[in-house]
């Protein structure tokens, strides 16, 4: 276990071991300035001792790998969860706006500033810049605690062509067939189901002319988006039927492709990342490769993880690991939504912002509680909060009085856990 250290004008040095970092503050020589991962500031003038520090990162949609180590040591390990709730939340948005304008403005003039023209080069879609951001946030924030003296950064690129042929059983691409999409000389989506469906109602087969099809989707627009695999074509009859639940779809059309977006999502995100992190960071920053970190792993005969291929990729190969790695998930920030969606008796509508305390803690603060490390999830006026484990794993079945719990760290849109064992053989 190390404990990190920064001098007196905050500049990141070598981390110390607990003993001296114990003796630095009880001599009055240092301060605690950070207590997840445990942070001590210099008081006294220091220039340090610094060796090269290499850190490596393993970019991912749902977990990123991340480790910083010197030639025989790896110095810090985490496992960080970035945010996929956003696309829900953007969808909750929408709703919410029409309903509101479809409530107090009946009509409203075409606006066209905000259309995909008027975008800039270089935009990407919120969620996936939210995650692009939490990549560059854990980087700077390492560079916070430790002196990185170089980044190497693992980043994939998917076939997402080739992943949808194999998926529906169609022969691979080859050629000039990466050049005609799935979508290939359609006007739209609606043109494109149509016509993958044979222009008959995949319900009720029905096919006539005169009869106006429409396109369903299988899983909700929120949940599975407009991607064609999605869709499907029913008759006005089969669609009301369906949507009033009096009849289901057949077993082998009641299911939407797997999804693809997590590969999409490495595609898109793969040279953005790189090029912001250029921009941000004094440091040098270079990309590898899967196939490299495979070989490195494979070769020392270290098991799969992500915290292991992010040691390979620091290229210190041979670095010991540490016996504490930490465990991290992404969180929202702010809430900014005034009132809950549901409207109660004469049109009341109950506010969903809660004070920004409550009895001295803000929502997902790490708290002490029996000897051990929780987060607040919930909080009521009366002084009960809900606290839970990393995973969301709830204390007990109620809540714990906020007399019994101790405040450690304040809400910093990222929540830390420390783990104690070998990360090598998780």
């Amino acid at each position: 276990m190390y404990v990190y250290v920064i001098n007196k004008h905050g500049k990141p040095l070598m981390p110390c071991k607990p003993r001296k970092a114990r003796v630095l503050l009880q001599s009055g020589k240092a301060t605690v300035v950070k207590k997840m991962p445990f942070t001590i500031q210099l008081l006294y003038g220091s220039s340090g001792y610094r060796q090269p520090v290499s850190l490596g990162m393993d970019a991912g949609s749902k977990h990123i790998g991340i480790a910083a180590t010197t030639e025989k040591k790896v110095l810090y390990a985490e496992e960080l969860q970035p945010r996929n709730d956003v696309v829900s939340l953007l969808s909750s948005r929408r709703q919410n706006r029409r309903t509101r304008r479809n409530r107090k403005t009946r009509y409203r003039k075409a606006r066209f500033d905000n259309r995909v023209h008027s975008k800039p080069k270089g935009w990407v879609a919120p969620s996936v810049q939210v995650k692009i951001q939490e990549h560059i946030s854990a980087v700077l924030r390492i560079q916070r605690i430790l002196p990185v003296s170089e980044i190497h950064v693992e980043t994939a690129e998917f076939d997402t062509q080739r992943l949808k042929a194999m998926m529906d059983g169609k022969p691979l691409p080859v050629g000039t067939d990466y050049q005609k999409g799935e979508m290939y000389d359609e006007y739209n989506v609606r043109q494109y189901v149509l016509h993958r469906d044979n222009y008959t109602c995949q319900c009720c087969k029905k096919h006539k002319e005169g009869t106006k099809l429409h396109v369903h989707h299988i899983e909700s627009r929120r949940t599975g988006g407009n991607a064609p695999g999605n869709l499907i074509t029913l008759c006005p009859e089969c669609h009301e039927s369906i949507h009033a639940g009096t009849k289901k779809l057949p077993k082998d059309k009641s299911k939407r492709r797997p999804s693809i977006r997590d590969a999409a999502f490495m595609g898109i995100m793969r040279k953005t990342f790189v090029s912001q992190l250029r921009a941000l960071t004094d440091v040098p920053v270079t990309e590898t490769y899967g196939y490299i970190t495979k070989f490195h792993r494979e070769r020392m005969n270290i098991p799969k993880s992500h915290i292991n291929d992010a040691v390979m990729i620091s290229k210190n190969f041979n670095a010991e690991p540490d016996d504490v790695y930490y465990c991290s998930k992404a969180i929202r920030h702010h809430n900014r939504q005034i009132h809950k969606s549901k409207i109660l008796k004469d049109g009341i509508r109950k506010r969903n912002q809660a004070p920004h305390t409550v009895k001295g803690f803000r929502l997902f603060d790490t708290v002490g509680y029996n000897n051990d490390t929780y987060f607040v999830f919930g909080r009521r006026i009366s002084g009960c909060m809900d606290i839970r484990n990393l995973d969301g794993t709830k204390v007990n079945k109620g809540s714990v009085s906020s007399k019994k719990l101790k405040h450690i760290q304040c809400n910093t849109g990222i929540l830390i856990e420390r783990r104690m064992g070998d990360s090598s053989r998780r």
